[in-house]
């Protein structure tokens, strides 16, 4: 064995007891004392190496890890709630800016009638009193009322308007059923005299007290219900 493979061997595994390991320490001179040295320090590095754990140690580390894991989570849970809050702020403005743009009644009422579809499927009868009753609950309505009920009235109920509260009647004549819907007037309404689309015809005219927006199937029947409204409202 020459001498680079016999200190890398000793280097290695001082304590090594291949044949060939001890009989090459004895074919040259000094080569004991080298690998005596190498074993008095591994002797030495391994009684380091024997220190005793602390007691409560495991304890110790695993509250650490827990306190970690905490902190981290806490950072977490500020972030998402800064985060939430941050959305709702948005939201906020966007749902108030949304309130204090204009309005476009026309095509409101006929998103109104789409939606509450099963109104056109009420068999009712709302009285007179009640209808006023309704009316003067409204902001803004205190001092309207009908004088007689403009035709059979067969649905009522309160609606929304971009944020104002109104009222959303359904009227029943010879000709057909026809939406009224009663709005408070605004300054951000538009209101078109005309409006449609495929399967409504519309139409919308203006009181002291409120925005008046018909829509039905037949322009006939909204024509017949506007002149009925004309006559009764006050």
């Amino acid at each position: 064995m020459d001498e680079l493979e016999f200190r890398r061997r000793a280097y290695g595994e001082p304590q090594s007891q291949d044949p060939d390991f001890l009989k090459a320490i004895g074919e040259a001179e000094g080569r004991d004392t080298f690998v005596n040295e190498l074993k008095s320090l591994d002797r030495r590095l391994e009684k380091v190496m024997k220190v005793d754990v602390p007691e409560e140690l495991a304890d110790k580390l695993l509250l650490r890890q827990q306190l970690v894991q905490h902190h981290q989570s806490r950072r977490r849970t500020t972030f998402l709630i800064a985060l939430a809050a941050s959305i709702a702020f948005a939201f906020g403005l966007s749902f108030s800016f949304l309130r204090l743009g204009p309005v476009d009644l026309g095509e409101h009422a006929l998103a109104h009638v789409y939606h509450e579809a099963k109104a056109l499927k009420s068999e009712a009868n709302v009285a007179l009193g009640d209808l006023n009753a309704s009316l003067v609950s409204i902001r803004g309505l205190e001092q309207a009322h009908f004088n007689s009920t403009p035709g059979r009235v067969v649905y009522k109920a309160y609606c929304d308007f971009q944020g104002v509260p109104s009222l959303h009647l359904v009227l029943e004549g010879a000709e057909g059923k026809v939406t009224l819907f009663i709005v408070p007037l605004e300054q951000r309404m538009q209101l078109d005299e005309q409006f449609a689309d495929n399967h409504y015809h519309g139409l919308g005219f203006k009181t002291e007290e409120a925005f008046m927006l018909l829509v039905g199937e037949q322009a006939s029947a909204v024509q017949a219900a506007e002149k009925a409204i004309r006559q009764s409202f006050i």
